[in-house]
């Protein structure tokens, strides 16, 4: 006989308390192996696969697309141990899935629970059930599949509800799954209410892309025929109605971040101009000279990491249970990245002990994962101190929020030409403004002013670097 087993939302990193439904890999019906990957779901800090536990069939989901759910909600339940447990009375449906399903079923009927790999993440201590992993799109047509009207996906309830299907005479959209790969596609639809259903794409397939999403919402919109019969009447006019943009995913997660610092954290901010022509002109030596190219973010990294091995007050965080300083022996480096999604900071672990050609790499790597949205929350967490190029947004200077519970933090303005005295004279060189803010608990500004002395020290003349080397 089979066993219903309900597979809630996992907790996926530190201090996650829920996360966003992207996109449903599996249907109702659909036959699952252990630690097949079920749903896409977005957190504050990443966009990962959940994998399910069990081996069996889906007898139900819950959530809807774009529907925000608390860690811990039923995500779906799973019939093991009978393949003929699938909802809707889909007798055989272990016949019709063939050898995989009864596969998958056996491997369930041999514990239940127990058997399943009890992972969060893909590759968390993946058995060797995960060998099996068989990943069903939901735009493929699937054997065994359940009739439509227990195919639809159920809301979070403490228990799995039946499934309504819609009214016959009910104008609602056309039925089956969304040709839509991109989350990013689906983020811009529901930012700028586009029925995604409602939309032809342009793709392969009738795949819809972010044109087709930017081409419907800079048609005109259509306008009732009451409305536009209906003359205007002077001061009938009602307030206008503003934009509401929900703070949830990175958004939210910024916000709560910020507010908490400049909550929590009595700031200041310190800030010099430094000329950096030197440093410009050793790194283009660095990169004649062959090898893998070093960028100008990692010698700026190195550059942070000397300066807080003279300045440890700066790497450090407020216990404020405990009233004490906490003074950290590693530096793990985050860095501000701004992505389609959002602000992200993704940190470098050990920045303090990797040369320039490390952190260049390590740095591209993550920048890469921040604008694909594959960070994982490991890769964004645990950070002591953050580096900020706000530069590349052609800005000369700042004054950054701490990233809280961090110390502070170092931003960087562009490097421009600008007139400046050098060795008694009057000539153009390349000039940059650092700005450091800082926690006033940790130290005081003679303190914070030399860590900023020292870093223009060494933008101006990089052999300084050379004593800490």
């Amino acid at each position: 006989m089979a066993q219903v087993l309900e597979f809630k939302l996992p907790d996926l990193g530190e201090g996650l308390t829920e996360a966003e439904i992207v996109r449903w890999l599996v249907a109702v019906g659909d036959v699952v192996a252990v630690d097949q990957p079920v749903v896409e779901v977005e957190t504050a800090k990443a966009m990962v696969e959940v994998p399910c536990p069990y081996g069996g069939v889906v007898t139900a989901r819950f959530g809807e697309e774009g529907q925000e759910l608390p860690v811990g909600a039923p995500l779906i339940t799973v019939a093991v141990g009978a393949s003929e447990a699938a909802p809707g009375g889909a007798a055989g449906s272990a016949a019709a899935a063939g050898e995989t399903a009864g596969a998958a079923s056996a491997d369930a009927s041999k514990g239940g629970a127990e058997e399943g790999s009890g992972n969060v993440l893909v590759g968390y201590g993946t058995s060797a059930a995960a060998a099996r992993r068989r990943r069903v799109r939901t735009g493929a047509p699937v054997a065994a599949a359940a009739p439509r009207s227990a195919a639809v996906t159920a809301q979070p309830s403490p228990a799995p509800a039946p499934a309504q299907a819609p009214a016959p005479d009910a104008a609602a959209p056309a039925e089956g799954p969304v040709p839509v790969i991109s989350p990013l596609v689906r983020k811009l639809a529901r930012e700028r209410g586009i029925d995604l259903r409602q939309l032809r794409g342009s793709g392969r397939d009738g795949l819809i892309l972010r044109a087709d999403v930017e081409r419907a919402s800079a048609a005109p919109a259509q306008v009732p025929a009451a409305a536009q019969a209906a003359p205007a009447v002077a001061g009938t006019a009602g307030p206008a109605v503003g934009e509401r943009v929900p703070l949830r995913g990175v958004r939210g997660a910024v916000a709560d971040k910020l507010t908490r610092s400049r909550q929590e954290i009595p700031d200041a901010t310190c800030w010099v101009d430094a000329d950096a022509t030197e440093l410009m002109a050793a790194r283009a030596a660095m990169n004649a000279a062959g090898g893998p190219k070093i960028s100008l973010l990692a010698l700026l990294a190195r550059v942070c990491t000397a300066a807080l091995a003279r300045y440890p007050e700066l790497n450090s965080r407020v216990d404020l249970e405990a009233r004490e300083i906490v003074r950290l022996p590693e530096v793990h480096l985050g860095f501000a990245a701004q992505t389609d999604r959002g602000l992200v900071v993704p940190v470098v672990r050990d920045a303090h002990s990797r040369s320039a050609e490390s952190l260049t790499a390590e740095f591209a790597r993550l920048t890469e994962s921040a604008r694909t949205g594959s960070l994982s929350p490991a890769d964004l967490t645990g950070g002591t101190f953050t580096l900020n190029n706000y530069g590349v947004f052609g800005v000369d200077g700042s004054t950054p929020i701490i990233n809280h519970p961090e110390a502070a933090m170092l931003g960087v303005g562009r490097i421009v030409p600008k007139p400046w005295v050098h060795e008694g004279e009057l000539a153009v060189r390349r000039v940059v403004q650092l700005s450091l803010t800082f926690d006033h608990r940790v130290c005081d500004g003679g303190t914070a002013g030399g860590f900023l002395r020292y870093v223009a020290d060494c933008v101006e003349h990089p052999s300084v670097l050379l004593r800490t080397l």
